[in-house]
């Protein structure tokens, strides 16, 4: 792995056959990319503006461990150990990021941020515009700079006047500061959902969760199957077939909570799942809304007077609100003026697909598949790095040998 002062980016060869693809990104997809590549005899320069891989991970909260089993986790080449369990932590998802780099002898260059992509001079291949004016051509790049890249906290109308603690979730860590306060948390996602349940077990006085739309909860394992399963089996069929199948097993595995403010949505799993709202996986909610520990209240519209603003009029003051509202991608400035981005700022295209007009751009790490993230990065690696291997390998620098 190289640091900053490494010469790879420092400025890109001139000759177009020279040419490395650059990763933008060392997280799990952008790693997966470079070694997909590497394995096809092709050199990829993956540019971290961290110091160190898997940056993102390294700022989740303490207790996260994955949703999706340590075996349909794993990147190419190199399994996760046994010793990290079924269910792996945030710490040990960091260690394997670290040997997998390591162990696939991966070029990594940290410590630099690149602003801007652009097509290069000669028409041929792509110019990035990085930190301390680095100016790198190559023959193709690959974007991997994370789902989760930019919190996005509302502007609620008075945020500015709420006189309690408040912040996006990306800052928290754990319930320990929390202790013996009361707390809302704002957003009902795998995140939020977590959250709350940390926060209960550690100590909070009273935990409230803001819910403006009811998810699917599903239970990570049921009789040892994992609910990842179930979503890599109807990942690929009709959303109304998905639906059909998956209402009555949600309502053998999961209690209705209807009573406790989250009822069952109408819309079938699968159709919310297209929409981006990924089913929360159970790590102790339901336990805790049914014993009402967990506070399900209605969605915060405002903050007045020192007070939350709940979308039923009620108001109400926590000591510290926690905004699990998700995240922004980011890539506006980096990629948005060549009309790469739709509405919501989302590539249009993603694994080996390049948008039309901007050939040898690809993207990894950009949906949110009910089947697994790591699951489905692994399968963009691939198909990105053959999609490099036939359109754009007579102009990539290859690897010795």
């Amino acid at each position: 792995m190289a640091d900053s002062t490494a010469s790879a980016a420092s400025q890109g060869p001139a000759h177009p056959a020279d040419r490395p693809v650059y990763v933008i990104g060392a997280g799990p997809g952008g790693l997966a990319v470079a070694h997909a590549l590497r394995a096809r005899g092709l050199r990829a320069v993956v540019l971290e503006r961290a110091d160190h891989v898997g940056s993102s991970w390294r700022r989740h909260y303490d207790r996260l461990r994955l949703h999706t089993t340590r075996r349909l986790s794993a990147l190419p080449g190199l399994p996760m150990p046994r010793r990290f369990g079924r269910w792996v932590a945030r710490d040990d998802v960091v260690r394997y990021l670290e040997k997998y780099a390591e162990h696939h002898q991966l070029e990594i260059v940290t410590g630099v941020e690149v602003f801007r992509v652009e097509r290069a001079r000669d028409g041929d291949g792509w110019l990035l515009r990085a930190s301390g004016g680095r100016e790198l051509t190559g023959a193709a790049v690959v974007v991997a700079t994370g789902h989760n890249h930019t919190p996005r906290l509302p502007d609620w109308p008075g945020r500015d006047t709420y006189t309690g603690e408040l912040r996006h979730a990306a800052e928290y860590r754990s319930p320990a500061p929390y202790a013996g306060r009361d707390v809302l948390v704002v957003g009902v996602g795998n995140t939020g959902a977590e959250i709350a349940v940390d926060l209960m077990e550690g100590g909070a006085a009273r935990v409230r969760l803001a819910v403006r739309t009811p998810p699917h909860i599903v239970r990570r394992s049921t009789a040892g199957w994992a609910a990842q399963y179930s979503g890599v089996l109807v990942r690929r069929l009709p959303a109304p077939l998905a639906d059909r199948l998956a209402r009555p097993l949600a309502r053998i595995s999961t209690p209705d909570l209807s009573a406790h403010g989250l009822p069952r949505p109408e819309a079938g799993l699968l159709t919310r799942a297209a929409q981006g709202a990924i089913p929360v996986q159970d790590v102790g909610l339901i336990d805790a809304v049914r014993a009402g520990r967990v506070e399900v209240v209605a969605a915060v519209d405002a903050f007045e007077d020192g007070k939350a603003v709940l979308a039923d009029g009620s108001r109400i003051a926590p000591d510290a609100v926690i905004a699990a509202t998700g995240y922004r991608r980011g890539l506006e400035g980096l990629v948005g003026h060549l009309g790469v981005l739709d509405g919501t700022g989302r590539p249009v295209a993603h694994g080996g697909r390049s948008p039309a007009g901007a050939p040898g751009l690809y993207f990894t790490g950009f949906t949110n598949p009910i089947s697994g993230m790591l699951r489905e990065l692994a399968l963009d690696a691939g198909r990105i790095a053959g999609a490099v291997a036939k359109r754009q390998a007579g102009r990539v620098s290859r690897l010795p040998g």
